[in-house]
């Protein structure tokens, strides 16, 4: 779609909700042609007049035309942080009422494009609005279905309780292992194939004993305790039982955990799980563990390049029983290559019968890089995807588990959202700390990126780690010195709290 921005610059927030309305459109450079020869093309105009700032965009798509116009009090150039929000929201919700008409259906999370919803809701809470006119404000300003606003608020209220429940000096430690059997079809996280990656694997975690030794000699520094540590990929049951045994005697013996109230190891793959291994997990206390079957139907896991079957994800679940962790998580895919309605409802109850204490429900997301962008397959349609999640929204609550944290991404199928549930009592403190973004993350071990964050600004200094095995142990030295950052950030917070 060509863009054309008249009086403002707020091309971002422009393709931001084109994505999520459009999401076959790409935005392109805008030419002399005219709508007629352009095939899609917004204009989108910033005028000011009598103390609104008013916002109209035209929309020409598909030989269709539309036009959609917002209007708020305009605000104060002095904020410029608080000026640019409105007048982008504003640029928004023209583009959504433009789109409206050339729309199949009205999206559930209407004008809303960020990855965090329940922040929002979470924020309006904070700076005094009551529930009332937090459902109000999602409902009229951002056009938000009233389901879809009901689960922003669940999400926000889990996040307020986690908030209050987390001290200052507290953060989370992010260790990552980028290592997975196979790659699924709709994998954009890089991870190596142990079988082609073999080599890379003991020294990488010789790189990551390093990382961890100095991190664990900044946090007395920065006067930084430990209150959740997550263990992600990849898949890091990939590793045998003696590395894990090793890397969580090194985690445990380096940091300070006396603090830990949660520690969680993605083991996901079932073909990764062994009684060994779980042994090992309980041995150094991990007390919440992912045993991850997207789907329960095996020509779906084929389609999505899984190496396991149904069958071996239920002896994988009975063997994690068995080594009595206290919470289990199993996450699932709506949307898959080759799923339908049906199929989906089958998962799920098959599921629920297992009884975790955690589901997480995703929706496919188409993302760059993945074989599924590379070599696209036969998807269930928007439509049925979002059957698919109301499907699970329904029987999930009937079972009484209640959402806890959301977030949304590009590409989503039907622009939906993922959403952890949980029974009451295991919501996981680690995903609410990172999708609502109130503490540090402390990241280590490839693709890991950590997070110095500011509660009382919004403020978070990114350190990205790289994603590749062999770049990573290449740049390790230059690694250990970033995290130095985490010293002089922790203590000018500190210094706010005096």
């Amino acid at each position: 779609m060509k863009l054309s921005l008249l009086g403002h610059d707020y091309q971002y927030a422009v393709e931001q909700i084109m994505l999520v309305l459009f999401p076959e459109e790409r935005p392109e450079p805008l030419t002399e042609q005219t709508p007629e020869q352009a095939g899609s093309l917004c204009r989108s105009e910033l005028t000011f007049q009598s103390g609104k700032a008013c916002v109209k965009t035209w929309l020409y798509r598909d030989g269709k035309s539309s036009c959609g116009l917002a209007s708020v009090p305009a605000p104060d150039p002095a904020d410029k942080l608080v000026y640019d929000r409105v007048l982008q929201r504003a640029v928004k919700q023209s583009f959504y009422k433009a789109a409206l008409p050339l729309l199949d259906k009205k999206p559930d999370w209407g004008a809303l494009t960020g990855i965090r919803p329940a922040k929002l809701a979470s924020r309006a809470l904070e700076e005094g609005l009551t529930e009332e006119e937090t459902v109000h404000r999602f409902q009229e300003e951002y056009f938000v279905s009233p389901q879809r606003t009901r689960l922003a608020m669940e999400a926000a209220k889990a996040g307020l309780e986690a908030k209050r429940s987390l001290r200052p000096e507290e953060l989370s430690l992010y260790v990552g292992i980028p290592f997975c059997p196979t790659r699924c079809a709709y994998c954009s996280f890089v991870s190596a194939d142990v079988q082609r990656a073999l080599k890379l694997v003991e020294p990488f975690l010789e790189a990551l004993d390093r990382e961890i030794d100095a991190a664990a000699e900044l946090l007395p520094r920065a006067g930084a305790v430990i209150r959740s540590v997550y263990m992600g990929g990849g898949t890091p049951t990939t590793l045998s039982a003696s590395q894990l045994d090793h890397l969580l005697g090194h985690i445990r013996t380096a940091f300070d955990l006396s603090r830990l109230s949660e520690f969680t190891v993605e083991a996901g793959r079932p073909d990764t799980i062994t009684a060994d291994k779980l042994a090992v997990l309980r041995k150094h206390g991990v007390d919440r563990i992912s045993v991850n079957p997207q789907s329960m139907e095996d020509e779906v896991l084929r389609a999505m390049g899984r190496a396991h079957t149904a069958a071996d994800i239920l002896s994988a679940y009975r063997l994690v029983r068995e080594a009595d962790f206290p919470a289990v998580n199993m996450d699932l895919i709506a949307g898959l290559p080759k799923d339908t309605v049906e199929g989906f409802q089958y998962t799920l109850d098959t599921v629920l019968g297992l009884d975790p204490e955690n589901v997480t429900v995703h929706t496919l997301a188409l993302k760059k890089g993945s074989r599924l962008m590379l070599e696209p397959q036969s998807l269930p349609s928007g439509e049925d995807t979002a059957r698919m999640l109301d499907y699970a929204w329904s029987r999930l609550e009937g079972a009484g588990y209640r959402p806890y944290y959301l977030y949304r991404q590009k590409y989503m199928s039907g622009a939906l959202e993922n959403i952890g549930w949980c029974k009451p009592g295991f919501e996981g403190l680690y995903n609410i700390c990172i999708m609502e973004e109130l503490h540090t993350i402390l990241a280590l071990g490839a693709g890991g990126s950590t997070k110095l964050t500011d509660p009382s600004t919004g403020k978070i200094v990114r350190l990205t780690n790289p994603k590749y095995p062999f770049e990573y142990i290449q740049r390790i030295d230059q690694l250990c010195r970033e995290k130095e950052a985490l010293v002089p950030f922790c203590q000018a917070l500190r210094s706010k709290e005096v």
